[in-house]
């Protein structure tokens, strides 16, 4: 199955060098074509076929089409080969169901540069059933006289010659043309040197056929021969003989029956939207024959089922051609879609990259061993997006490189001027326009696309969205995306065009791409959180590449921080700098990426970041604070409690938007300290926007009151609900579960399960352990597994940075130990607990301890401020002890 690759064998001088055309598996596309004729068969041959009847729906064509240098070329090759012979079949291909010799492949290359014209389509047709080596009476006569009027003084056997398909499928056409063109003579009486002259033949021919003589009843079973013969024999007539050589297969005996499969490739040159004088006459030879199976190879879809183009082609809709409709929720789907049978468009997908891996390996080799190694394949095949231009193009590049030094693996991370002249080949300018547009995103809908070419209308954009580079996902939330490789290419290679971009015009674009993105966000703002976070990916992508003024990316910002949620954001890496920052979009992208990333990084790396960002002086002054603040709230959560308080003083002060929330983070810092007095006075004036009841709720648990902290969380989330918060809500709802689990083991069954599901649509970290510490509270005092579960939290919690989190892990496991009195399991609790509270700051949880266990603190132990008194705190943590003891009692 593979040739010589010609190409790379004149590329060097290496005579070991082994260079052939790898072709890589297209085995699906295989399948189809095999049930496609298989049907196919089945359908020719049942009772009621007709081949003259003009009206039925045509199901003899499929189309694989795709981006230009998918392979849709060496498919079609294959394709012929494989019809052609089992011995040209790859072995994974399968064996077809239809009998050895019952078909003949004709491929057809339709690409301007083989010149191939609608008379040589024909010709080639005819010129394969040679092989029938019999005449086909009914064309042969209606051709003839067409060539002579058409061609006076030209020899057609010297012009196949010259075509090469005489060499292609012998000199059996020409003479059995003439044997044709003598019987019919004979038939008719005509004498000899008259049976010569195909008008006198075809003049005879028609009257007898007119007046039903008997001398031509094998002819007259053809209704419309007559006609043909009879219509001026020009290239308008040319188009409808087809439909005799349809005829004349249908009148072969069974044992010599043949379908022909028709290949033609390279169908985008047969003409564009406007120009269809070409692509009506081979429309034509389809439809009337329907006997006959043809497989089309392009970079678009067939638009023949586009009631539409009803005028510029004999026959459309999707009721004539039911598998070429679009699928239903397209732009060109018709409102009702005929149901017949399974499409017959079929998108040439990517070469996997195992696909890619195999190609390069078997495309240069030496000795049998593939001469590119297999970090460079690895290389070429991850930019190529499973292209298999992308991998021809770096294949000669390899032996370009080879010529005066070894290739590394850095040579291929590469863009190909070559792929933009595919693509834009046969693009409109206006479609140019809005593909370099779109290239600018990540993904776009027909208003954005139209926006950002700056067009005032979406015409070139409708069209462009058909092409084959363009891909739909039906659940995106923008639904078409450029293919990725004619992406980057389309953004990054030295665009030679001559309707190429200059810096300006790149920068323009993106202007236009950043505010049409905005506009769609500020539109539904509040209300649609996938559409803020598209936008925000894609907004902050352009003004970060373009060193764009933020605009609305900081109302965005906000918005987006406002419900901690938290969902990934950071648009990928920019190629063309070192990773520093140099405008507010590059530090309002660091901002954002560590801030989402601290949910899965450790506390420090987090401090790092926003340190980092906040030294730049890059941000306006509201997103500074919002950088300080969570500064802050990463260096409480480290245990830096003084450098903490130091930040969140400073943005309470400023009285910016997160003044509320800095005055919450000094409440806490009150409560981490043991002065709750000060924290719950706190709390009474922080209102809504500083989270007043989740303030009150943490202040009241470690008091042992669990009931009223669990009222105070309750009404935390139900606010949070109120105000459409989703990430406040699941806060609340977690330290609810985490509260109640000391109390009641069945009732906190449904608050864990209730905070695991608001937790599912965030990502909180924090109070994601929140939640796994109380499922270990809610089985405190049970033998089986706790502890094992309690060191795998451990690591979880050591992996995160957060200090707290492993303090309240050791107060769970506490509890556990108290409630079955191992004392020995409490010691080194509250050994552990000293350990991590010996800043200060959570010392109350060693307390807390004490109490639980029934012991006496330290002489020299300093008490936290409690809300009443020791005595109170310590009898309402023995209770929560004690009850749990009954409950395993019972």
């Amino acid at each position: 199955m593979a040739g010589r690759d010609l190409r790379a064998l004149f590329s060097t001088n290496d005579r070991g060098l082994e260079a052939t055309e790898a072709f890589t598996n297209r085995q699906l596309q295989w399948e189809l074509v095999a049930v496609a004729l298989t049907k196919h068969l089945r359908h020719v041959t049942e009772p009621g076929f007709d081949i003259e009847d003009l009206e039925r729906p045509r199901h003899n064509v499929m189309v694989f089409h795709g981006v230009g240098g998918i392979g849709k070329t060496t498919l079609s090759r294959k394709l012929e080969a494989a019809l052609a012979g089992a011995d040209q079949r790859p072995v994974q291909w399968g064996e077809p169901a239809w009998p050895k010799g019952r078909i003949l492949p004709v491929r057809i290359d339709l690409a301007r540069s083989a010149g191939t014209s609608f008379e040589d389509l024909v010709l080639t047709i005819r010129a394969a059933l040679a092989e029938l080596g019999r005449p086909l009476p009914a064309f042969d006569i209606a051709l003839r006289r067409y060539w002579e009027t058409q061609h006076p003084g030209e020899s057609l056997e010297e012009y196949l010659r010259r075509g090469g398909l005489v060499g292609r499928f012998g000199r059996a056409m020409p003479q059995q043309m003439q044997s044709a063109l003598s019987d019919v003579a004979q038939a008719l009486l005509l004498p000899g040197t008259v049976g010569t002259a195909v008008g006198q033949v075809a003049g005879s021919l028609i009257g007898a056929l007119r007046e039903r003589r008997q001398t031509v009843r094998a002819l007259a079973g053809c209704a419309h021969l007559a006609d043909l013969l009879d219509a001026e024999p020009d290239l308008e007539a040319l188009s409808f003989y087809p439909h005799l050589l349809a005829w004349e297969l249908g009148q072969l005996p069974a044992d010599k029956a043949v379908t022909p499969v028709i290949l033609l490739d390279t169908f985008e040159d047969v003409g564009d939207r406007t120009h269809r004088d070409l692509e009506r006459l081979i429309q034509r030879v389809v439809w009337l024959m329907p006997n006959c199976f043809f497989v089309i190879t392009g970079r678009s879809r067939l638009q023949w089922a586009d009631t539409a183009l009803q005028g510029q082609l004999d026959y459309t809709g999707p009721a004539a051609w039911p598998g070429l409709a679009p699928a239903a929720g397209s732009p060109a789907a018709p409102a009702v879609r005929p149901p017949h049978g399974d499409s017959r468009q079929i998108l040439v997908g990517d070469f996997s990259p195992e696909d890619c891996d195999d190609h390069l390996a078997r495309r240069l080799t030496r000795d049998g061993a593939p001469l590119i190694h297999e970090e460079i394949r690895r290389v070429i095949t991850g930019r190529s997006h499973g292209l298999p231009l992308y991998l021809d193009l770096s294949v000669m590049r390899f032996l370009e490189i080879r010529r005066t030094r070894a290739p590394q693996s850095a040579d291929f991370d590469h863009d190909f001027p070559a792929l933009i002249a595919r693509t834009l080949s046969d693009l409109t300018p206006d479609e140019r326009h809005v593909l370099r547009s779109v290239s600018l995103l990540d993904a776009f809908d027909l208003n954005l696309a139209t926006a950002a070419a700056g067009l005032a209308h979406e015409a070139p954009a409708l069209r462009l969205i058909e092409r084959p580079f363009v891909r739909e996902n039906d659940f995106g939330l923008w639904p078409y995306h450029l293919h990725g490789l004619i992406r980057s290419t389309v953004r990054g290679a030295d665009d030679q065009a001559d309707d190429r971009w200059s810096a300006r015009d790149w920068e323009q674009a993106a202007r236009r791409a950043l505010a049409a993105v905005g506009e769609q966000w500020s539109t539904r703002t509040g209300q649609d959180r996938m559409l803020l976070v598209g936008a925000l990916r894609q907004g902050l992508a352009l003004a970060r590449d373009f060193r764009l003024e933020l605009g609305w990316l900081a109302d965005a910002a906000w918005a987006y921080v406002g419900d901690s949620v938290w969902e990934p954001l950071a648009p990928p890496a920019r190629n063309d700098t070192d990773g520093g920052m140099a405008t507010a979009a590059d530090a309002l992208v660091e901002l954002l990426a560590a801030l989402a990333r601290r949910q899965h990084e450790h506390r420090e790396r987090t401090a790092e970041r926003l340190i980092t960002v906040t030294s730049t002086g890059l941000l306006p002054a509201d997103l500074h604070e919002m950088a300080l603040y969570y500064l802050a709230k990463a260096q409480r959560d480290l245990g830096r409690t003084e450098a903490s308080r130091q930040g969140m003083q400073l943005v309470a002060t400023g009285g910016g938007r997160l003044a509320p929330n800095a005055r919450r983070g000094l409440a806490h810092l009150s409560r981490l300290a043991g002065d709750f007095p000060a924290a719950l006075e706190a709390a009474r004036h922080l209102g809504w926007e500083g989270r007043h009841h989740r303030v009150t709720g943490d202040v009241r648990w470690v008091q042992g009151d669990m009931d009223r902290s669990a009222q105070a969380f309750q009404a935390a989330r139900l606010e949070g609900e109120e105000h459409r918060k989703t990430g406040e809500a699941a806060m609340s709802q977690a330290m609810r579960a985490f509260t109640l689990a000391f109390t009641n083991a069945e009732n906190a069954d449904d608050e864990i399960d209730l905070a695991e599901r608001l937790l599912a649509r965030v990502d909180l970290r924090a109070a994601t352990l929140d939640v796994r510490i109380a499922t270990l509270l809610r089985d405190a005092g049970n033998s089986a597994g706790v502890e094992a579960r309690a060191q795998v939290l451990a690591a979880d919690i050591s992996a995160s940075g957060l200090v707290f989190a492993q303090a309240k892990l050791e107060l769970a496991l506490a509890f556990h130990h108290s409630v079955r009195d191992d004392q020995q399991g409490i010691a080194s609790c509250i050994s552990r607990l000293r350990e991590l509270t010996r800043e200060g700051y959570y010392a109350y949880y060693v307390d807390i301890a004490h109490f639980m266990a029934g012991l006496p603190l330290p002489g020299d132990h300093t008490p936290p401020r409690w809300l009443d008194s020791e005595g109170a705190t310590r009898a309402r943590w023995q209770a929560l002890v004690a009850a749990r003891r009954t409950h395993h009692a019972v």
